[in-house]
């Protein structure tokens, strides 16, 4: 491996809020979502089943041969755990307004895992943070879920849109509950030999002498 910069980012994700981190961290890159079967398996615990995702959804993509040579691609999965219960995103907004009741006043989990690829080569791990909601009555549940921002999120909410209005806190990463927990993200970029410079730009060090 050679030092300079990383030809090509792909997102193997279609998660305008995963796209929104990259941004922010003023990366340029190239959105692929990943199709594959995102079921749960039968007793799979939730911090695997996320992180088998993430790593599913990145070797597809560097499978489907859309990538460039060395290209990075980062792949992700994020489950709400609640008093032992995996709580996907709801089926319709009937679903969303219970599963924002059962997490009303109380505290829950959550788990996102992330994957790295380049080429043959990928790393992944899970990062976890602790929510508590507000205790929310139903009519504003319904009002919220009625912006539709529910429908497309583990746990029927999103923090980093009307949904903070229903937080009272939270223990860990933000960035967890946003679905690219960007600590995690760099530690997994850098066990590739990749690192990111704040110069809007990822870099392939040099191998160790």
């Amino acid at each position: 491996m050679t030092s300079g910069r990383v030809p090509e980012l792909v997102l193997a994700s279609a998660s305008p809020r995963r796209a929104d981190v990259l941004r922010q961290l003023g990366l340029d890159f190239r959105i692929h979502p990943a199709d594959v079967d995102e079921s749960r398996r039968e007793g799979e615990e939730p911090s695997t089943y996320v992180e088998r995702l993430a790593r599913e959804k990145a070797r597809a993509v560097v499978a489907d041969g859309s990538t460039e040579s060395g290209a990075v691609v980062v792949a992700g999965d994020t489950v709400v755990v609640h008093r032992g219960r995996v709580l996907l995103k709801p089926d319709d907004p009937v679903d969303a307004v219970a599963i924002l009741e059962e997490l009303s006043g109380d505290t829950h989990e959550v788990l996102t895992g992330v994957a790295v690829a380049r080429g043959a080569e990928l790393e992944s791990g899970v990062a976890r943070a602790e929510v508590r909601f507000s205790d929310v009555d139903r009519a504003t549940l319904e009002a919220y879920v009625a912006t539709g921002e529910s429908m497309d999120k583990a746990g029927a909410y999103g923090i980093q849109g009307r949904g903070a209005a229903l937080i009272a806190g939270i223990g860990g990463d933000y960035y967890v509950v946003v679905g690219q927990p960007v600590t995690l993200l760099l530690e997994l970029l850098g066990r590739l030999g990749v690192r990111y410079d704040f110069s809007a730009s990822l870099v392939l060090e040099p191998p160790p002498s």
